[in-house]
Order: C-alpha cells, then structure tokens, then sequence
C-alpha cells in the first residue's frame, strides 16, 4: 500500500475511534460535563492527564527546539517535568478536598469575593487561549503534511474535528477519548526512535542509543559527530550552552510554576472518587508522561543529524575523523532531493533556494562571521536551506530516516492525537470558566443546567474560532507559543493557588491586586516583543536577546510575574484587614489529612 493510502487508513481508524467514543460517552448532565462524574479510575485517569499534557508541544515541537537548540531546550525537559511534580505534590491533593470543578471556583470561595472570581476567569482565559494557539499550530502542520494541503487548510480541518467530539462529549467523553490517544501517541513516539536509534547506534533504546558510539564502527559517540558536524557547518555544538545561566534558570521556573497553574490539568484531578485516588492518578501520569520526556532528547538528537547527512552528507562523513574535508565540498544535488523534501515543501514549512545557481542545496552558518571565509572558499553564497520549520522535525523523521509506510502513518495519527487531545482539555477548560463561574456562579445563579451546558458548548465553539485564527498567524513555534501560555499562569494562577492553600493572611484584595499585576506586567512583556494580542508588526523591540530586559526572554518571563505577583498580594493584604475566622477555618480544612 502506497504511503498516502495507509496515512489515510491509519489516521481515519484513528478518528472514528475518538468520533465513536465521543458520542457513546456523550454527556448527559453538567457533573459528566465538567469533570466526568467524579468516576474515572486512577490508572485511567493517569493516561488521559499524560495525553492532556504532552500536547503538540511535547510530541510536534520538544523535539524540534532540541534538534535546533540542543542543551537549552533541557529547559523545556525540566520545567514541564518539574512543574508536574509541584502539581502533584502542592496542588492536586488539597484542591480536590475542596471538592469544587474549577480553579476560578476555588479562588472565588477561599478568597470570598465574586470579583477574585472574575479576574481568576479572565487569568485562565488568557493562559488558556494562548496555549490553544499553540495546539492549533501543530494540528495545522499535521493536517498539512498528511492531508497534502496547505498549512491554513490544515489548522481548519482540525479546527472542525476538535469541535465536533469536544463540543459532544465534554469531559466524559473527554476522558475515554485521551486514553486511546495516549496509546496511539506513545507508540507513534517511541517506535520510529527504536528504528532510528538502532540504525544510527544499533542499541534499540533511544535513551541509551543518545549516549551510544555510532554504529558505523568508527569508535564515534553519535553526540560528538553531531558537535563535530554542528561546528564544521558553522553552528554552535548540539551539547554547549547557548543562552543565559540567569535566562535558563527563570525559563526552567516559568515552565514548572506555569504547569502547576495551568486549569486544563488541574481540572483532571476532579474526576476522580476522591484525594487518595487524585494522588494515585498523579503518579501513574507521571509514569506515563515519563516514557516519552526521556525519549525526546534523542529524537531532537537523531532528527538534526539525520537532516544534516542528508543535506551535507560530505561533512558529516568526515566530521569528528581525522579525515580532511576535501577542497570542494559536495552538497545535496537538486534534482536528488528526497520525496520528503517535496512533499513538506508543498505545505511552506520547509523552503529551499539555490544561491549561488550550483545545483545544490547547502546547509550552513551564514550568520556565523567566523565562518564566512570558509564559506566563500567553497562558492558558498548563503544557507539555501531557507526555512525549517521546527514543528515538523518529528513529523518528518521516519520519512527522513526512510522507515517503513506504516510507521510513518503512525506518526501521523500520534501528531494528531497529541494536538486534539490537549486542545480538547483546554477548550472545556474555557467552556466550564464561562458556563459555570461566570454564568453559574457570578451573573445568573437560576440558570438551567441545560442552559449551562449549551453556554458552555457556545464558548467552546467561540474559543475554537479565536484559536484557529490565531494558529494560522502564531508568534512563534507550537512548543514556544506554549512556553509563553505556562508564562502567563506561572505569573497569574500558580500563586493564588499557592497563597489560598498555604497561608491564612491573604485576603481577598491581595489576591486580586497579586493576579492583575502578574498578569498584566507578564502580558506587556511578551507584547513588547511578540507584538500586541500576538499582531505581527506591533511589537515594540526585536525579539532578541541583545534587545531582551536583563537578557530574560519573553518565555522566561512569567517567573519573574510570579515573583511581582506573590509580592504585591502579601503587601496589599498585610494593609488591609484580615480575612474572616471562617476562611482561616476553610485553610485549615483543607490542609488537614
């Protein structure tokens, strides 16, 4: 069967099963809705939260930052990592002995005010929306590359598609439809990286196979021919420090702080019986996402070099031997490009375009100074290897490693799944913020619950729209665009969860006045440099880091509003009264075992 046909067969099974479970668990009542009835087993709940969480940003575009970036994309390893563990350990537990749906509900109770309420709602759609854009950017490559259409038309194939069983199912259906996706994504990761690793190392565990001689038999570690290749092209060594120490440290804090404040997964732990089960349901996720956080370094790894031997098969050859490259290095010819170069270039995520008229394609450095010499030695007249876009490095992986049709298909559908899934989390994150804690809780407290229900379907439709547009125009790479949502909850949510459980003094005007300032310092940062409400040409200064306040990038900046955040609420609360015996009693309630 010809590699379009399966990709249709795979990627189509796929959908009618999420289609078909979305519909067998539609949601009758708003309890089904919002948190699945409060029925879902630990272990089952664990492997729908590892599908909630690694997004198109974890399965499309980690390992894309880490082939382009190396070393400092740890930053993204670790903090998304880390923050789950806060989550797990800080959070998860007290908020579900709560006992409420939402993360705007919690903070309107414990801090005793419709108004902390309104501005929790308004911080979640922020952070919320944000992180859809970054969701709708990796459907729209997905669809792209496997639909064979344009990128637009692939943002709108899954915008459709995401509306139809989010919208039906809510979080029960929700729920059951994660759990087939993280199977099909888990596997889609990790069998492409066994048949790479063993290509390039021959050891069959891409974890081992990263740190593994070459199985060329040349006694060469992959990662060194990687540095060695990396250098003779002009770039920085995969393993070396690019950035910061300082811009590292508070990119690592924005991503942890951001996960455990980040509604669509906190929310996972209300749909379990109760507190013993929300901690259970915490480690199996952990265990889950695990498998695929420690194989990604080595996909990243493993995708770059397996580009640069096909576009410079000559330096890679010799790069790290005591070999000599020869006097005039041959390239990729032309008229030998591989079909996947065709087929991405057809999509406008990847370009390519002949200089210095040689008939080849060179891959290099040309804003390297250091390296222009040795550029123009070779004829060489600027890298022709114009763009890349790094979402489709794992996309595009087997097919450059020249792996089987159907593994390739399966990477399809684990692409897809990984975007859907978490964009499904997010959007009744929104849905239940505007149905249940705007409507519900603050403006019409007689409202049906079937009016609830369709208010709450009526903003996941309006959510999709404004996401789907903004995907289509995104301010940067799904995984940054991402980076930039656990910004704004680091500097918004995560500390007003923190405050409302673990300290009895913040009252109600600390924690408002602590969520606007982090929220809107954090937001003007970003729109400096990322232009206002993500508008191209309306930035203020270059996205660069001789341009960046302290060297601290838009993406690392939501530690920093953490920091303003928990500061201006301890300030504003310790100049006003205190707040009521019975919200220290509910403090208390909550911490007790």
């Amino acid at each position: 069967m010809d590699l379009q046909s399966m990709i249709y067969l795979v990627v189509g099974g796929t959908f009618l099963i999420y289609m078909g479970i979305a519909i067998l668990a539609r949601a009758g009542s708003t309890g089904e809705f919002y948190v699945a009835g409060k029925g879902i087993h630990p272990v089952a709940n664990g492997m729908a939260t590892a599908a909630d969480w690694m997004s198109a940003a974890s399965f499309i575009s980690m390992a894309g930052l880490i082939a382009f970036i190396g070393y400092d994309a740890s930053a993204y390893l670790m903090g998304w990592t880390g923050g789950y563990v806060l989550l797990a350990l800080l959070l998860a537990p007290y908020l579900r002995k709560f006992g409420k749906f939402t993360v705007p509900e919690f903070i309107g109770d414990r801090f005793y005010s419709n108004g902390a309420r309104i501005v929790a709602v308004i911080c979640l759609l922020v952070a919320s929306i944000t992180y859809v854009i970054g969701q709708m950017k990796g459907v729209g490559v997905a669809f792209s590359r496997f639909l064979e259409i344009e990128f637009e038309a692939g943002v709108m194939v899954g915008m459709a598609i995401v509306f139809v069983y989010a919208v039906l199912g809510g979080m029960k259906g929700i729920t059951y439809t994660q759990i087939a996706q993280y199977v099909i994504l888990i596997f889609a990761y990790t069998v492409p990286a066994v048949f790479i690793s063993l290509q390039l190392t021959g050891n069959p565990l891409p974890q081992l196979g990263l740190g593994s001689e070459m199985a060329s038999g040349d006694g060469i570690y992959l990662l060194d021919k990687l540095d060695a290749t990396l250098k003779d092209l002009g770039f920085a060594a995969f393993t070396e420090q690019k950035g910061s120490d300082m811009n590292l440290f508070l990119l690592t804090m924005s991503l942890m702080i951001g996960t455990a404040g980040l509604p669509h997964v906190i929310i996972r732990f209300f749909t379990v019986p109760g507190v013993k089960e929300a901690r259970s349901s915490a480690g199996w996720a952990l265990v889950f996402i695990a498998i695929l956080y420690t194989t990604a370094p080595a996909v990243g790894a493993m995708a770059m070099f397996n580009v640069l031997k096909t576009v410079q098969p000559e330096v890679t050859e010799v790069a790290g031997t005591e070999q000599a490259l020869p006097a005039k290095v041959n390239s990729l010819e032309v008229t030998d490009k591989p079909q996947w170069f065709s087929t991405w270039e057809n999509t406008g995520l990847l370009q390519v375009e002949d200089k210095n008229g040689d008939g080849q394609i060179q891959y290099y450095n040309d804003k390297n100074p250091d390296f222009a010499a040795k550029a123009a030695e070779q004829g060489w007249q600027g890298n022709e290897l114009t763009k890349v876009d790094r979402d489709i490095m794992v996309l595009a992986n087997p097919e450059i490693a020249q792996l089987p049709n159907w593994v390739i298909a399966l990477v399809a559908a684990g692409g897809i799944a990984a975007a859907l899934s978490t964009a499904a989390g997010l959007l009744l994150a929104i849905s239940s913020a505007i149905s249940h804690d705007l409507l519900k809780r603050t403006f019409k407290p007689d409202i049906s619950e079937k009016a609830e229900l369709n208010a709450g379907r009526m903003a996941m439709a309006g959510a999709i729209l404004i996401a789907g547009y903004l995907g289509i125009n995104p301010p940067g790479f799904a995984a940054q665009v991402v980076a930039l949502a656990f910004g704004l909850a680091a500097a918004s949510i995560f500390p007003a969860l923190m405050m409302g459980i673990f300290s009895k003094r913040i009252n109600n005007h600390g924690a408002i006045a602590g969520m606007l300032a982090g929220l809107l310092t954090t937001l003007l940062y970003i729109f400096a440099y990322k232009g206002f409400f993500f508008v191209q040409g309306t930035e203020l200064f270059a996205n660069t880091p001789d341009n960046w306040w302290l060297g601290i990038s838009p993406e690392a900046f939501g530690a920093i509003g953490a920091l303003i955040n928990f500061t201006v609420a301890n300030v504003v609360a310790r100049t006003t009264a205190e707040p009521p015996a019975e919200i220290a009693q509910l403090v208390e309630d909550i911490r007790t075992p």
